[in-house]
């Protein structure tokens, strides 16, 4: 079974930057993508960073220029670096990762979760 844990979620006033830690554990063949999700009160999930495996990136309007994110293979860590954050990006966000497994002698693609940090920009 795979596990992702993150970390990193936090108080921040405006402007300010945190940054977001997802580590997983477990056994895989590949990671496929890395994602980054969030969701504030009464709005709908937003996907806002993703990492595909050869390492192209793609961002949210609402987040680019500001986010970034990246990975530690040899950690088995993604992080997602938040700077100049807004009232706006507050929410709990999420790490999701795609990964090549074999399950009961079956190879498939699998969703896993982290379970998510708050992050809070206030003054």
């Amino acid at each position: 079974q795979v596990q992702l844990v993150e970390s990193g979620g936090g108080l921040v006033q405006p402007g300010g930057s945190l940054r977001l830690s997802c580590t997983a554990s477990g056994s895989w063949l590949n990671i496929n993508t890395m994602d980054w999700y969030r969701q504030a009160p009464e709005k709908q999930r937003e996907l806002v960073a993703t990492r595909t495996s050869p390492g192209n990136t793609n961002y949210a309007n609402s987040v680019k220029g500001r986010f970034t994110i990246s990975r530690n293979s040899v950690k088995n860590t993604m992080y997602l670096q938040m700077k100049s954050l807004k009232p706006g990006d507050m929410a709990i966000y999420s790490c999701k990762k795609n990964m090549r497994r074999t399950d009961k002698g079956r190879v498939a693609n699998y969703d896993y979760w982290g379970q998510g940090t708050q992050a809070t920009v206030a003054s």
